[in-house]
Parts: structure tokens; C-alpha cells; sequence
């Protein structure tokens, strides 16, 4: 049985943490934000009064009313107050010896029947659940950037979680006017998952010699909110590179980071994409103080030595094919595992979380739309470039059978 949460902690006043404390505040939750460095606090405090300025300018609050949101944001740099909490959020960063310290420390200063979360979004919560007292008060809480815009919320239960500890996760998602959607633990969860395969595709076309300016145009072209190359500036190479090793790492039998040698080749020179002003684009800011991309005709020389055969045209259909199979071919060994309950509730989080292209509705609908016998047909054709790219026994039985995903 679930209880509505009242008052709310956040560890960590980053991007994220600062998003979910301005999130929670909105919803009317009383907030802790707590971080160990009075800079990291003003830092998050300072992204929370832009947006509830934005939020006035645009007329959806008044003065009044951004001020009540303000005063329910407290910033700690210690622990005070943990105690009455009804949730406590670790949001600091993806490293796991570092979100264990902080855990730790974190059940330590709640209540005994508090429940205790993280926002990690490639390590397994059963992993991080392993050093403390009471995993059965320990939820996945994975939410998406930026906090305040983004629609979805992975709810991730981990071996040990209780029925009531995922239904009061799943109430307070609900509270912030967001969509939860339950995934069971696993590396990565579902949309980093899946975007993993989506970006190993993408690297494995960049390593055969593909312009990674016309795969962008291709894959906008096909409906998604940005290209690949682009993306991965926007999340950052290094922070790119980092997440889909962890993941692939999870997947030995099907994912391989040996293609990524292009993206590694970017982060070690320090083409970091946006945060560096530099990826396989420029970042220049406009006379409005909008960041714009711009072409770097030396991305090309950089990669030139990790695309051992040269520059080679692929037309945009097999661009799309190249990138989609991938992620059609995991969502279908995500659905097979148990990782969501539907093939409806795995589309409704790639479209949420990702902004799959609305067109095809999501990567089992889009599967349905090629029929499963096409998807096999483009599976044995490029079968050769590794196991991501091999469709599962499962989905060869479906496809023989004449079946589709069921929405």
C-alpha cells in the first residue's frame, strides 16, 4: 500500500537533483536539497529561480506563487532534518562507489520506515542495494533531462523491492504530473538500454565510413528530434562513451563497444560536444545568446584514422534500416526478459523519454508497420556486423507465425 509523500530529499544540487527539487517544490512537496559544497547549493538554487522565472514571465505563476514554490526548496549541507522525510533521492553522479558512501549515509539519517532512491541511470539498482540495511525500502527513481520538461520516470524494482516501496514511488512520479513507467532492474533499464543500440549502430555506421552530417540528416528526416552526432553532443562524448560501456557490459553476448573507437577517438582530444564548445560539430552562440551548431570540417580528419576503409555513401534508407535495427531487435529481447509488462507501456517510454518519432510510434509499433517477416529479412542481411544486429529465436517464432506486437 502506497502513502503520499509530504516532504521530500534530494542528494546532490546538480542538473538533476536541482530538477527534481524544483519539480517536487512545484508539485507542492516539501524539499530538503542537500549537497557537500555551498557553491554545488547556490548553483542549484540559482537553476531553480530561472525556472520559476521562466515560469512567471510566461503568466503560468504569479510573483506569489513562485515565492511559495521558492520557500519550500531548503538547502542543507548536512543531514538535519533527514529524519522526517518520506523519500530520500541520491542524484549525484554515475560512479558506484560513490553513490554506495552516499547511501549509506543516506539510510543512516532517515526514519526507519523511510524510503530511499536513486536517480542512477545505467547502474543496477540491485547493485547498489547491496550495502544497505533495508533494500526492501530501495527504488529506482530514474528520471530524464531536463527534470522539469521531460514526461517520463522509469520506476525501477529491484530484486529486493517492496510492493509498497514501488507503489509509493510510482504515487509520487504521479504527483509530479509525470508518467511512470515500472521496469524491472536491469543494466541500463529500458530507454538507456535501447538508446545503447541505437548509438552502437550509429558507431558501428561512422566506423564503416559513414558521414555522420548525412546520418543526422537521415535520421531527423525520419522523425526524431535530433541526429545521432548531434546527440551525442548534446549528452556529451565522454559522458556517452562512459554510459554505453557500463551497458555493454551488461550485454556481452550482444553488445560490443569495438566500434565506439570514433567517439572515443572525439573524447580523448577533448571534443566533448556542447560542454566543451567542440564535438563532431561547433557550438557558437548567436546575438539572441542561443547556441547554435555549426560544421567542423576537422571532425572528419579525427575520425579519418579509426575508419579503416575509407569515406563510403550510404543512401538514407540504409541509414534508417542501419540505425532502427538495432533498437527494434533489443526492444523485442527487453519485452521477451519481462523488463516491461506490454509492448505498449516499452513505446510509450521510448516515445516519452526519447522522442521516438511519432510517425511510427515506437519501436515495436514501427516493427509491426515493417512486418516482423521484413525485420528478419533485415536482421539475416546484417547479421555479419555483430550480435546486435541477430534476431532472437522468439522473434523468429513470431515472425514464422505470422504474429505482431500486441498494443
Amino acid at each position: 500500500m502506497s502513502h503520499k509523500v509530504r516532504q521530500v530529499a534530494v542528494v546532490g544540487a546538480g542538473i538533476m537533483g536541482g530538477g527534481i527539487a524544483y519539480a517536487s517544490a512545484l508539485a507542492g512537496t516539501a524539499v530538503l536539497m542537500k549537497d557537500i559544497a555551498q557553491r554545488q547549493l547556490d548553483r542549484g538554487l540559482a537553476e531553480v529561480d530561472r525556472l520559476l522565472a521562466r515560469q512567471v514571465a510566461a503568466g503560468r505563476l504569479t510573483d506569489a506563487a513562485s515565492q511559495a514554490v521558492r520557500s519550500r526548496i531548503t538547502p542543507r549541507l548536512d543531514y538535519a532534518g533527514f529524519a522526517s522525510v518520506e523519500l530520500a533521492i541520491e542524484a549525484v553522479i554515475e560512479k558506484i562507489e560513490l553513490k554506495h558512501a552516499v547511501l549509506a549515509e543516506v539510510e543512516k539519517a532517515v526514519s526507519a520506515d523511510a524510503i530511499v532512491a536513486t536517480n542512477t541511470s545505467s547502474l543496477r539498482v540491485d547493485d547498489l542495494a547491496a550495502t544497505l540495511a533495508r533494500p526492501q525500502q530501495f527504488v529506482g527513481l530514474h528520471f530524464f533531462n531536463p527534470v522539469p520538461v521531460m514526461p517520463l520516470v522509469e520506476v525501477i524494482r529491484g530484486t529486493r523491492t517492496s510492493d509498497a516501496t514501488l507503489a509509493t514511488a510510482v504515487g509520487y512520479a504521479l504527483a509530479l504530473g509525470k508518467t511512470p513507467i515500472v521496469v524491472r532492474d536491469c543494466p541500463g533499464f529500458l530507454v538507456n538500454r535501447l538508446l545503447t543500440a541505437y548509438l552502437l549502430g550509429f558507431a558501428q555506421l561512422v566506423f564503416d565510413g559513414a558521414d555522420f552530417v548525412k546520418v543526422d540528416g537521415a535520421m531527423e528526416a525520419f522523425g526524431w528530434p535530433m541526429g545521432p552526432a548531434y546527440l551525442a553532443d548534446v549528452i556529451g562524448l565522454d559522458t556517452m562513451s562512459h554510459i554505453i560501456e557500463v551497458i555493454c557490459a551488461g550485454y556481452p553476448q550482444r553488445m560490443t563497444t569495438s566500434a565506439l573507437e570514433p567517439t572515443k577517438v572525439m573524447a580523448t582530444r577533448q571534443r566533448l560536444g556542447q560542454k566543451s564548445g567542440v564535438g563532431f560539430y561547433r557550438y557558437e552562440t548567436d546575438a539572441n545568446g542561443r547556441r547554435k551548431k555549426v560544421p567542423a570540417p576537422d571532425s572528419y580528419e579525427l575520425l579519418a584514422p579509426s575508419q579503416a576503409n575509407g569515406r563510403r555513401e550510404f543512401s538514407d534508407a540504409a541509414i534508417v534500416e542501419r540505425m532502427m535495427l538495432p533498437m527494434i531487435l533489443e526492444a523485442a529481447v527487453a519485452l521477451e526478459e519481462g523488463v516491461v509488462e506490454s509492448a505498449t507501456a516499452l513505446d510509450t517510454a521510448m516515445s516519452l523519454g526519447l522522442g521516438f518519432p511519432k510517425a511510427v510510434g515506437g519501436p515495436l509499433h514501427y516493427a509491426n508497420q515493417l512486418g516482423l517477416d521484413k525485420v528478419i529479412e533485415m536482421s539475416d542481411r546484417h547479421a555479419h556486423l555483430g550480435p546486435l544486429y541477430v534476431a532472437s529465436d522468439a522473434l523468429r517464432r513470431m515472425a514464422s507465425q505470422g504474429s505482431n506486437y500486441s498494443f
